[in-house]
Protein backbone atom coordinates (compact mmCIF):
# COMPACT_ATOMS: atom_id res chain seq x y z
CA UNK A 1 0.00 0.00 0.00
CA UNK A 2 1.18 3.34 -0.87
CA UNK A 3 1.06 6.64 -0.07
CA UNK A 4 -0.13 8.16 -3.48
CA UNK A 5 -3.11 5.64 -3.07
CA UNK A 6 -4.16 8.35 -1.07
CA UNK A 7 -4.42 11.36 -2.59
CA UNK A 8 -7.34 13.39 -3.93
CA UNK A 9 -7.48 17.08 -5.87
CA UNK A 10 -7.99 19.62 -3.55
CA UNK A 11 -9.09 23.35 -4.51
CA UNK A 12 -6.97 25.62 -2.14
CA UNK A 13 -9.91 27.92 -1.82
CA UNK A 14 -11.72 24.95 -0.07
CA UNK A 15 -9.37 25.33 2.90
CA UNK A 16 -10.71 26.75 5.87
CA UNK A 17 -9.12 30.25 7.14
CA UNK A 18 -11.45 30.88 9.62
CA UNK A 19 -13.58 29.37 11.89
CA UNK A 20 -17.28 29.41 11.18
CA UNK A 21 -19.58 32.85 12.58
CA UNK A 22 -20.31 30.43 15.42
CA UNK A 23 -19.39 26.98 16.67
CA UNK A 24 -21.84 24.04 15.01
CA UNK A 25 -22.70 26.00 12.12
CA UNK A 26 -20.61 23.88 9.87
CA UNK A 27 -21.82 21.28 7.31
CA UNK A 28 -22.04 17.50 7.72
CA UNK A 29 -21.63 14.57 5.71
CA UNK A 30 -22.74 11.57 6.27
CA UNK A 31 -21.60 8.24 5.13
CA UNK A 32 -23.33 4.77 5.86
CA UNK A 33 -20.30 2.96 7.05
CA UNK A 34 -22.22 -0.52 5.86
CA UNK A 35 -23.51 1.03 2.64
CA UNK A 36 -21.07 3.70 1.75
CA UNK A 37 -24.47 5.76 1.37
CA UNK A 38 -23.55 9.46 1.66
CA UNK A 39 -25.84 12.30 2.80
CA UNK A 40 -25.44 15.99 3.17
CA UNK A 41 -26.03 17.72 6.73
CA UNK A 42 -25.21 20.25 9.06
CA UNK A 43 -24.05 19.95 12.28
CA UNK A 44 -26.89 20.69 14.34
CA UNK A 45 -28.58 17.87 12.58
CA UNK A 46 -26.19 15.56 14.75
CA UNK A 47 -28.84 14.84 17.61
CA UNK A 48 -31.06 13.31 15.02
CA UNK A 49 -28.06 11.14 13.93
CA UNK A 50 -27.49 9.23 17.39
CA UNK A 51 -29.88 7.24 19.64
CA UNK A 52 -30.09 7.28 23.34
CA UNK A 53 -27.48 5.26 24.88
CA UNK A 54 -25.25 6.06 22.71
CA UNK A 55 -21.33 7.13 24.15
CA UNK A 56 -19.64 10.18 22.38
CA UNK A 57 -15.76 9.47 23.28
CA UNK A 58 -13.84 13.08 22.89
CA UNK A 59 -10.68 14.69 23.77
CA UNK A 60 -10.19 16.91 26.54
CA UNK A 61 -6.68 17.95 25.72
CA UNK A 62 -6.24 21.88 25.89
CA UNK A 63 -4.15 23.99 22.94
CA UNK A 64 -1.45 25.51 24.61
CA UNK A 65 -0.20 29.29 23.12
CA UNK A 66 2.90 26.88 21.81
CA UNK A 67 4.51 29.75 19.43
CA UNK A 68 6.97 31.97 20.68
CA UNK A 69 9.62 34.47 18.54
CA UNK A 70 12.38 36.35 19.80
CA UNK A 71 16.36 36.77 18.62
CA UNK A 72 19.64 34.84 19.61
CA UNK A 73 22.25 36.27 21.58
CA UNK A 74 23.53 37.11 18.32
CA UNK A 75 21.36 38.80 16.77
CA UNK A 76 19.19 36.50 14.47
CA UNK A 77 15.66 35.56 14.36
CA UNK A 78 14.13 32.65 15.63
CA UNK A 79 10.73 30.80 16.00
CA UNK A 80 9.95 27.93 18.62
CA UNK A 81 7.33 25.78 18.12
CA UNK A 82 6.99 24.41 21.98
CA UNK A 83 6.49 20.20 21.09
CA UNK A 84 5.97 19.43 25.09
CA UNK A 85 6.63 20.52 28.86
CA UNK A 86 9.07 18.75 30.05
CA UNK A 87 8.50 20.63 33.86
CA UNK A 88 8.33 23.89 35.25
CA UNK A 89 11.46 24.99 33.73
CA UNK A 90 12.25 22.77 30.52
CA UNK A 91 10.24 22.32 27.63
CA UNK A 92 11.01 20.88 23.59
CA UNK A 93 10.34 23.04 21.03
CA UNK A 94 11.02 22.83 17.33
CA UNK A 95 13.80 26.12 16.41
CA UNK A 96 13.76 27.82 13.22
CA UNK A 97 16.62 30.38 12.69
CA UNK A 98 18.90 30.65 10.10
CA UNK A 99 21.48 28.47 11.59
CA UNK A 100 20.40 26.12 14.41
CA UNK A 101 21.53 27.71 18.04
CA UNK A 102 24.26 26.26 19.80
CA UNK A 103 24.31 24.29 23.09
CA UNK A 104 24.20 26.65 26.19
CA UNK A 105 23.57 29.56 23.83
CA UNK A 106 20.52 32.20 25.16
CA UNK A 107 17.61 32.75 23.19
CA UNK A 108 16.07 36.33 23.85
CA UNK A 109 11.81 35.66 23.33
CA UNK A 110 9.52 38.47 23.03
CA UNK A 111 8.15 40.11 26.57
CA UNK A 112 11.90 39.58 27.76
CA UNK A 113 12.21 36.33 28.44
CA UNK A 114 15.74 34.61 28.36
CA UNK A 115 15.73 30.90 27.40
CA UNK A 116 19.38 28.69 27.18
CA UNK A 117 19.57 25.76 24.73
CA UNK A 118 20.70 23.18 27.12
CA UNK A 119 20.30 19.81 24.77
CA UNK A 120 18.93 17.83 22.00
CA UNK A 121 16.75 15.12 21.65
CA UNK A 122 16.87 14.32 17.80
CA UNK A 123 14.73 16.79 15.83
CA UNK A 124 14.00 18.99 19.19
CA UNK A 125 16.09 21.46 21.08
CA UNK A 126 15.67 21.51 24.73
CA UNK A 127 15.15 24.72 26.28
CA UNK A 128 15.43 26.23 30.26
CA UNK A 129 13.79 29.48 31.21
CA UNK A 130 16.46 31.60 32.94
CA UNK A 131 16.12 32.03 36.65
CA UNK A 132 15.34 35.64 36.66
CA UNK A 133 11.44 35.25 35.04
CA UNK A 134 9.94 33.79 38.47
CA UNK A 135 7.71 32.17 35.94
CA UNK A 136 6.89 28.53 34.93
CA UNK A 137 7.08 27.58 31.28
CA UNK A 138 2.96 27.38 30.58
CA UNK A 139 2.66 30.70 32.30
CA UNK A 140 5.76 32.38 29.96
CA UNK A 141 3.25 30.55 27.25
CA UNK A 142 0.12 31.98 28.25
CA UNK A 143 2.08 35.13 28.45
CA UNK A 144 3.76 35.58 25.43
CA UNK A 145 3.02 32.60 23.59
CA UNK A 146 0.69 32.58 20.05
CA UNK A 147 -1.51 29.71 18.98
CA UNK A 148 0.22 27.37 16.40
CA UNK A 149 -2.29 27.46 14.17
CA UNK A 150 -1.42 24.78 11.24
CA UNK A 151 0.25 25.67 8.29
CA UNK A 152 -2.23 25.62 5.92
CA UNK A 153 -3.85 28.66 7.49
CA UNK A 154 -1.91 31.13 5.88
CA UNK A 155 -2.47 33.84 8.06
CA UNK A 156 -0.89 35.07 11.69
CA UNK A 157 -3.44 34.28 14.41
CA UNK A 158 -5.60 36.64 16.37
CA UNK A 159 -6.87 36.97 19.78
CA UNK A 160 -10.32 35.19 18.72
CA UNK A 161 -8.26 31.97 17.95
CA UNK A 162 -7.50 31.10 21.37
CA UNK A 163 -10.66 30.14 22.12
CA UNK A 164 -11.82 29.18 18.84
CA UNK A 165 -8.81 26.94 18.21
CA UNK A 166 -9.93 25.10 21.26
CA UNK A 167 -12.56 22.67 22.25
CA UNK A 168 -15.28 24.12 24.78
CA UNK A 169 -14.75 21.07 26.91
CA UNK A 170 -11.24 21.25 26.82
CA UNK A 171 -9.30 21.25 30.36
CA UNK A 172 -6.16 19.51 30.37
CA UNK A 173 -3.38 21.41 29.00
CA UNK A 174 -0.47 19.84 26.77
CA UNK A 175 -1.43 20.02 22.84
CA UNK A 176 0.05 22.36 20.23
CA UNK A 177 -2.74 21.23 18.02
CA UNK A 178 -6.46 21.32 18.43
CA UNK A 179 -8.12 17.72 18.33
CA UNK A 180 -10.54 19.66 15.08
CA UNK A 181 -13.43 17.36 15.35
CA UNK A 182 -14.62 18.30 18.80
CA UNK A 183 -14.45 22.00 17.49
CA UNK A 184 -17.92 21.91 16.02
CA UNK A 185 -19.43 21.80 19.66
CA UNK A 186 -20.99 23.94 21.89
CA UNK A 187 -22.34 23.90 25.43
CA UNK A 188 -25.85 23.91 23.95
CA UNK A 189 -25.04 20.50 21.47
CA UNK A 190 -23.77 19.21 24.35
CA UNK A 191 -26.60 19.81 27.00
CA UNK A 192 -29.11 19.25 23.59
CA UNK A 193 -27.40 15.75 23.56
CA UNK A 194 -27.17 14.85 26.97
CA UNK A 195 -31.23 15.18 27.38
CA UNK A 196 -31.83 12.79 24.55
CA UNK A 197 -29.65 10.52 26.97
CA UNK A 198 -26.35 10.69 24.91
CA UNK A 199 -23.57 9.82 27.29
CA UNK A 200 -20.38 11.55 26.80
CA UNK A 201 -16.95 10.76 28.52
CA UNK A 202 -13.45 12.22 27.91
CA UNK A 203 -9.92 10.79 27.64
CA UNK A 204 -6.81 12.94 26.96
CA UNK A 205 -4.19 12.95 23.98
CA UNK A 206 -2.01 15.97 23.25
CA UNK A 207 -1.34 16.19 20.05
CA UNK A 208 1.65 17.16 18.85
CA UNK A 209 3.82 19.38 16.18
CA UNK A 210 4.78 16.14 14.38
CA UNK A 211 0.79 15.58 13.24
CA UNK A 212 1.46 18.64 10.74
CA UNK A 213 4.51 16.37 9.02
CA UNK A 214 4.13 14.96 6.04
CA UNK A 215 5.14 11.37 5.14
CA UNK A 216 7.92 11.22 3.21
CA UNK A 217 8.22 7.80 2.19
CA UNK A 218 5.75 5.68 -0.47
CA UNK A 219 5.31 2.91 1.19
CA UNK A 220 3.48 3.03 4.23
CA UNK A 221 5.36 0.12 5.93
CA UNK A 222 8.62 2.28 6.46
CA UNK A 223 6.90 4.94 8.12
CA UNK A 224 7.11 6.03 11.58
CA UNK A 225 5.03 7.82 13.75
CA UNK A 226 5.71 10.66 15.79
CA UNK A 227 5.35 9.61 19.66
CA UNK A 228 2.08 11.44 21.91
CA UNK A 229 1.12 11.66 25.39
CA UNK A 230 -2.38 9.99 26.39
CA UNK A 231 -4.51 8.96 29.17
CA UNK A 232 -7.41 6.96 29.98
CA UNK A 233 -8.80 7.17 33.53
CA UNK A 234 -10.47 4.17 35.39
CA UNK A 235 -13.79 5.76 34.87
CA UNK A 236 -13.91 6.74 31.18
CA UNK A 237 -12.56 2.91 30.82
CA UNK A 238 -15.52 1.86 32.79
CA UNK A 239 -18.06 3.80 30.67
CA UNK A 240 -16.92 2.70 27.39
CA UNK A 241 -16.65 -0.66 28.39
CA UNK A 242 -19.89 -1.07 29.90
CA UNK A 243 -21.37 0.71 26.73
CA UNK A 244 -19.49 -2.27 24.87
CA UNK A 245 -20.55 -4.97 26.93
CA UNK A 246 -24.84 -3.59 26.46
CA UNK A 247 -24.40 -3.26 22.57
CA UNK A 248 -24.38 0.40 22.71
CA UNK A 249 -22.84 2.21 20.03
CA UNK A 250 -19.22 4.43 20.67
CA UNK A 251 -18.92 6.94 18.79
CA UNK A 252 -14.83 8.83 18.51
CA UNK A 253 -14.82 12.06 18.53
CA UNK A 254 -11.92 12.99 16.10
CA UNK A 255 -8.85 10.58 14.87
CA UNK A 256 -7.13 11.40 18.15
CA UNK A 257 -9.60 9.67 20.23
CA UNK A 258 -9.39 6.36 17.72
CA UNK A 259 -5.64 6.22 17.99
CA UNK A 260 -5.74 6.45 22.29
CA UNK A 261 -8.62 3.90 22.28
CA UNK A 262 -6.86 1.02 19.91
CA UNK A 263 -3.30 2.13 21.24
CA UNK A 264 -4.68 0.59 24.92
CA UNK A 265 -6.40 -2.05 23.37
CA UNK A 266 -3.29 -3.41 21.17
CA UNK A 267 -0.93 -2.29 23.98
CA UNK A 268 -2.38 -4.93 26.36
CA UNK A 269 -2.69 -7.50 23.46
CA UNK A 270 1.17 -6.94 22.53
CA UNK A 271 2.06 -6.66 25.97
CA UNK A 272 0.02 -9.17 28.32
CA UNK A 273 1.33 -9.58 31.79
CA UNK A 274 4.29 -7.21 33.08
CA UNK A 275 4.45 -4.61 30.37
CA UNK A 276 8.18 -4.16 28.92
CA UNK A 277 9.87 -0.57 30.06
CA UNK A 278 8.80 1.84 28.32
CA UNK A 279 5.72 1.15 28.07
CA UNK A 280 2.85 1.94 29.68
CA UNK A 281 1.39 0.63 33.06
CA UNK A 282 -2.46 -1.12 32.35
CA UNK A 283 -4.56 -2.95 34.43
CA UNK A 284 -4.93 -6.42 33.61
CA UNK A 285 -8.67 -7.84 31.77
CA UNK A 286 -10.05 -9.35 29.42
CA UNK A 287 -8.98 -9.48 25.39
CA UNK A 288 -10.38 -6.42 23.81
CA UNK A 289 -11.37 -4.38 26.84
CA UNK A 290 -10.41 -0.71 27.63
CA UNK A 291 -8.43 -0.51 30.47
CA UNK A 292 -7.18 2.60 32.33
CA UNK A 293 -3.46 3.70 31.27
CA UNK A 294 -1.34 6.72 30.94
CA UNK A 295 2.06 6.26 28.73
CA UNK A 296 2.56 7.47 24.92
CA UNK A 297 1.39 6.13 21.34
CA UNK A 298 3.29 5.97 18.10
CA UNK A 299 0.53 3.57 16.69
CA UNK A 300 -0.12 3.92 13.11
CA UNK A 301 -3.53 3.07 11.93
CA UNK A 302 -4.09 2.41 7.94
CA UNK A 303 -5.98 0.27 5.72
CA UNK A 304 -5.71 -3.04 7.34
CA UNK A 305 -6.32 -2.04 11.14
CA UNK A 306 -8.82 -4.24 12.73
CA UNK A 307 -10.98 -1.82 15.19
CA UNK A 308 -11.59 -2.99 18.58
CA UNK A 309 -13.76 -0.51 19.95
CA UNK A 310 -15.36 2.19 18.02
CA UNK A 311 -18.68 2.19 16.14
CA UNK A 312 -18.82 5.15 14.27
CA UNK A 313 -16.08 8.45 14.10
CA UNK A 314 -17.01 12.11 13.94
CA UNK A 315 -14.01 13.77 11.93
CA UNK A 316 -12.92 16.76 9.84
CA UNK A 317 -12.10 16.31 6.56
CA UNK A 318 -7.81 15.96 6.43
CA UNK A 319 -4.71 16.63 4.15
CA UNK A 320 -4.05 14.28 0.75
CA UNK A 321 -1.93 11.37 1.60
CA UNK A 322 -1.79 12.22 5.13
CA UNK A 323 -1.95 9.55 8.30
CA UNK A 324 -5.00 10.82 9.57
CA UNK A 325 -6.99 10.38 5.91
CA UNK A 326 -5.54 6.79 5.93
CA UNK A 327 -6.70 6.26 9.59
CA UNK A 328 -10.13 7.42 8.33
CA UNK A 329 -10.09 5.30 5.04
CA UNK A 330 -9.13 2.43 7.27
CA UNK A 331 -12.76 2.43 9.16
CA UNK A 332 -14.95 2.86 5.97
CA UNK A 333 -12.99 1.63 3.49
CA UNK A 334 -10.70 3.99 1.30
CA UNK A 335 -12.93 3.60 -2.03
CA UNK A 336 -15.94 4.70 0.02
CA UNK A 337 -14.00 7.82 1.97
CA UNK A 338 -12.27 9.20 -1.12
CA UNK A 339 -15.69 8.80 -3.22
CA UNK A 340 -17.31 10.85 0.14
CA UNK A 341 -14.25 13.55 -0.22
CA UNK A 342 -14.59 13.97 -3.90
CA UNK A 343 -18.18 14.37 -3.29
CA UNK A 344 -17.41 17.42 -0.43
CA UNK A 345 -14.92 18.72 -3.08
CA UNK A 346 -17.61 19.14 -5.38
CA UNK A 347 -20.51 20.14 -3.09
CA UNK A 348 -17.85 23.14 -1.47
CA UNK A 349 -17.53 21.56 2.34
CA UNK A 350 -14.45 23.49 3.60
CA UNK A 351 -11.32 21.65 4.72
CA UNK A 352 -9.14 20.99 7.81
CA UNK A 353 -9.28 22.49 11.13
CA UNK A 354 -11.71 25.26 10.69
CA UNK A 355 -13.64 23.15 7.79
CA UNK A 356 -16.83 20.86 8.01
CA UNK A 357 -17.21 17.30 9.85
CA UNK A 358 -17.74 14.16 8.45
CA UNK A 359 -19.72 11.48 10.59
CA UNK A 360 -18.86 7.77 9.52
CA UNK A 361 -22.07 6.32 11.09
CA UNK A 362 -22.36 2.58 11.80
CA UNK A 363 -25.01 1.72 9.41
CA UNK A 364 -28.35 0.03 10.50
Amino acid sequence: MRKSDFHFDLPAALIAQEPPAQRGASRLLVIDRRTGAVRDHVFADLPQLLRPGDLLVVNDTRVIPARLYGVKDSGGRIELLVERVLDERRFLAQCRSSKPPRLQQSLHLDGGVAVRMVGRRGEFCELEIGNGTGSTVLEVLERIGHIPLPPYIIRSDRPCDRERYQTVYASRPGAVAAPTAGLHFDAAMIERLGALGVQTVAVTLHVGAGTFQPMRVEDLRAHRMHRERFEISAQAAGLINAARSERRRVIAVGTTVVRVLESVVQMREQHAGAPAAGHPQTEDSAAGTVVPCSGETDIFIYPGHRFRVIDGLITNFHLPESTLLMLVCAFAGTDRVLAAYRHAVGQGYRFFSYGDAMFIAPGS
